[in-house]
């Protein structure tokens, strides 16, 4: 049974703090002699040899003539908001995980003068005639440019009055905001030196592999210039906290404070940036997650230019391929991206995609559900990419032209019109019952006047529907990628797919959460 884990994107806070404090990183490293394979054995006649061995890199003997190279570079970022009464709810880091530092009632025994005492206290603190509070946090970031460009997390300055940088050498300089990006988690910021100041570039992340060494530098819990060590655990990463999410994890020691560090390679370069731990207590358990290199590198060149960033967009909603997926469309591998809503004059829709396509692949690169808004957002919007389409068991070459993403894109519209009344059919095989949307419907589940398809109106407890996550008043618009308005259509396409021995059947499912396909196998299933 897993356990609930919290995943912290934070930098630590600490309230009433008098003085930022710096920051340090560091790591250096000398590889030792390659590994050197022993003298082969003859095989006997017919055997397969194993392929020879890879020299490896040994561990390095120490990582402190690194660490003093890249030190200067790295920064605390320190920031103070004005917190009104009233307006706190629990993220009084102004950090976005909803779990700040603000003070709290000590768990005194129930009746106790001492818990009386600090209710009153905090009443008087928090009230409406209480006055604003100074808030503060420190987070971590890094130079990449000698005219004062600083990288750090969104998070970290997000709702900030005042941002200051302190140096190695203690150095503070007051900063200001060019730009951020609430998708990717990322910021700019500039100072104003009257020197140049010392900077780190850019590696390859994609270059990086599982084993390599890394060293991740930042100012975890205000102790400035920490610099800790590790491998690289694992690519590509989804912590669902975004569309865009890859992230390297990392067994270098993350923990709150980290966040905007970076994170570099034995030749000291970042390869990524220190954005959350993965951690039931809020400190290191040795899983730390890095923004790569290669994603962050052109957000913050196009925050730099122009202070914001613009993304492709296709304008589709889009779920992974499981296996069940696959056998009801009749593809024989499960990837891909299946198409569950098309934004009305969107790129997808003025190039015909339709509900129930699959996107098999980007430009011939075959790609998954999860991959594609962060490849499309990597595009320049105006140019024309192609995808490998499946639709209706066969495979389609469809251009589209790229567009940039809204800001705030709405919802679909609803489709029109609506269906003929009709009686309740219990699907049993599947353990869910479905009716016409009539107004009785509308009035009980609260549908739309123009709502298409057909709504649940029971659903078997521990039977398939309820395993898959249908509840009561969610409509089926489409099965097999076929519109429906009354049962009569849902037995027919059932009943059609059985004729085809498919393995399993897709309905697509729409709720207050949007439309998603859901697979039922068809084993057992009669429909009737």
């Amino acid at each position: 049974m897993s356990l609930p884990v919290p995943v912290f994107f934070r930098p630590l806070a600490l309230a009433g703090l008098a003085a930022a404090l710096s920051l340090s990183p560091g790591g250096a490293a000398r590889a030792e002699p390659a590994i050197v394979p022993h003298p082969a054995v003859p095989a006997a006649p017919g055997a397969v040899l194993p392929p020879p061995p890879v020299p490896g890199r040994g561990m390095p003997d120490s990582f402190a003539d690194l660490a003093a190279r890249l030190l200067p570079a790295v920064v605390n970022v320190s920031t103070t908001e004005t917190v009104k009464p009233g307006d706190e709810d629990g993220d009084a880091e102004g950090d976005g995980d909803g779990g700040g530092d603000a003070p709290q009632i000590p768990n005194f025994p129930e009746g106790s003068p001492f818990e009386k005492f600090f209710h009153d206290f905090m009443n008087r603190q928090n009230g409406p005639e209480a006055a604003p509070r100074k808030m503060q946090a420190l987070g971590s970031g890094f130079i990449i440019d000698p005219s004062g460009i600083v990288v750090t997390n969104n998070h970290v300055i997000r709702h900030a009055d005042q941002i200051t940088v302190t140096l190695q050498d203690n150095t503070v300089l007051k900063a200001h905001e060019i730009g951020h990006d609430d998708r990717t988690d990322l910021a700019v910021l500039k100072v104003d030196s009257p020197h140049p100041l010392p900077a780190v570039g850019f590696g390859d992340s994609d270059r990086a592999r599982v084993g390599d060494w890394v060293l991740a530098i930042g100012n975890p819990f205000g102790l400035s210039g920490t610099v800790t060590a590790g491998i690289i655990s694992s690519r590509g990463r989804n912590i669902e906290q975004g569309p865009y999410d890859d992230f390297i994890q990392t067994d270098a020691p993350i923990n709150k404070g980290n966040s905007g560090g970076p994170l570099f390679d034995m030749q000291g370069q970042v390869i990524g940036i220190n954005t959350a731990i993965y951690s039931p207590s809020g400190g290191s358990i040795g899983i730390g997650f890095s923004i790569p290199s290669a994603e962050a590198r052109g957000i913050i060149e196009q925050l730099r230019r122009t202070g914001k960033v613009s993304r492709g967009w296709i304008g589709v909603r889009i779920q992974d391929v499981t296996q069940d997926i696959a056998d009801g469309l009749g593809l024989k591998d499960a990837h891909g991206a299946l198409i569950a809503g098309v934004e009305p004059k969107g790129p997808a829709a003025n190039a015909k995609l339709q509900t129930g396509d699959v996107i098999l692949s980007l430009d011939g690169k075959p790609i998954d559900g999860r991959a594609l808004p962060r490849l499309m957002a990597d595009e320049i919007p105006g140019k024309v990419v192609t995808l490998g389409v499946w639709r209706h068991g066969h495979g389609l070459t469809m251009p589209v032209t790229v567009g940039a993403l809204p800001d705030d894109t709405p919802p679909p519209a609803p489709k029109k019109p609506a269906a003929r009344p009709q009686g309740s059919v219990p699907l049993d095989g599947l353990g869910f019952t479905v009716a016409a949307i009539d107004d009785v419907a509308r009035q009980k589940y609260n549908l739309t006047e123009g709502q298409k398809g057909v709504v649940v109106t029971q659903v078997a407890q521990d039977g398939p529907a309820a395993d898959r996550g249908l509840r009561p008043g969610d409509v089926i618009t489409e099965v097999q990628q076929s519109d429906v308005s009354t049962p009569a259509d849902v037995r027919r396409l059932l009943d059609a797919a059985r004729a085809q021995h498919r393995r399993s059947v897709l309905f697509l499912v729409q709720n207050a959460d949007g439309m998603r396909w859901v697979p039922f196998p068809l084993d057992g299933a009669d429909g009737k």
